[in-house]
């Protein structure tokens, strides 16, 4: 299982510190469920999740205070005595003395933070499933053109490297050269990245290691990307067969996503780049509701119906 750093989630929420526990720097958050504990603050902790994050809203800070404050004080420590990961009172909520109370002697981490609870959740959400999905390692380069996501996979040297350089120069961007971490952050989603180490670098073979970002500009790079289509790129073989129509949709299995994947076989005179700007705008029609290649095969089924339709017609007034 991954995990995501309490730590973390408070930098990048930008939140306040009302109280840091004693393990701040090591608590770990391992699910992306947000909580917001309403009916628990009612006294009622059937079914209750305390490995989730809670959020505190207008409307429980409303409810707290408007209690007595040993009521209050009560309630808090209900809650803090599950061991919770964190509070995060939102939208500006008043940190009351109870409350600051109940997370010293229990020693739970509370955050403030000034924006909406719906806009907390959702951001928290994010963070933290974007940290815990399940992950994979591909060899390839990820790229995004035209705001397609394309996954370019092969044999090492069949001209991986040097495509994504050419895609560059025509104004795309790259995410990740030679390996490409993948993760499902999402129900049919997966999105990746390169890591840490080779981020914005490229291997050129008779050239060597190049950075993509001093050369070609920041305009040119990406951290993450949703990847919506693999390119499987691979040198022509005069006896394979390969598809000239584009009726059938092939997928491959990534983290249990099926993902469209087409073949590309390249040779001398190709132009793999003008192909794959090519492929992402299919595809972009594609999520549109518009397939090329099945409306084509329509157009000579039609065609084809109404050839038929004449021969009949000529056979019975022959036949007259």
């Amino acid at each position: 299982m991954y995990s995501y750093k309490l730590s973390k989630l408070t930098e990048e929420l930008r939140a306040d510190i009302v109280h840091k526990s004693s393990d701040f720097d090591n608590v770990l958050i391992y699910t992306g469920d947000v909580h917001r504990p309403g009916l628990q603050l009612a006294d009622y902790y059937e079914h209750f999740e305390p490995t989730r994050i809670q959020l505190i809203g207008q409307m429980e800070s409303s409810y707290m205070e408007g209690l007595p404050r040993e009521e209050r004080l009560r309630k808090w420590e209900a809650l803090m005595r599950h061991k919770v990961p964190a509070i995060i009172m939102c939208h500006g909520a008043g940190i009351t003395g109870a409350l600051q109370e109940s997370a010293e002697k229990h020693d739970i981490t509370v955050l403030s933070t000034a924006t909406h609870t719906t806009e907390t959740m959702s951001k928290v959400i994010r963070l933290v499933k974007r940290e815990i999905a399940p992950r994979v390692t591909r060899h390839g380069v990820l790229v995004e053109v035209y705001g397609v996501g394309l996954l370019l996979v092969g044999e090492s040297g069949v001209g991986k490297s040097e495509t994504a350089i050419e895609l560059l120069k025509r104004g795309h961007r790259l995410i990740s050269d030679d390996a490409v971490e993948i993760k499902a952050i999402d129900v049919n989603v997966i999105q990746g990245t390169a890591p840490d180490l080779i981020r914005y670098y490229v291997e050129l073979r008779g050239l060597g290691v190049i950075d993509v970002r001093q050369i070609f500009g920041s305009g040119a790079v990406k951290d993450y990307q949703n990847i919506h289509l693999v390119c499987n790129i691979e040198l022509w073989k005069n006896d394979a067969k390969y598809d000239r129509l584009g009726i059938t949709e092939n997928t491959v299995d990534i983290l249990g996503i099926k993902v469209p994947t087409i073949t590309i076989p390249v040779k001398p005179g190709r132009n793999l780049a003008v192909i794959l700007e090519v492929a992402a705008m299919n595809q972009r029609q594609k999520f549109m509701g518009y397939n090329a290649a099945v409306e084509f095969s329509k157009q000579i089924d039609k065609h084809l119906d109404e050839k038929l339709m004449e021969m009949n017609a000529e056979n019975t007034e022959a036949q007259q």
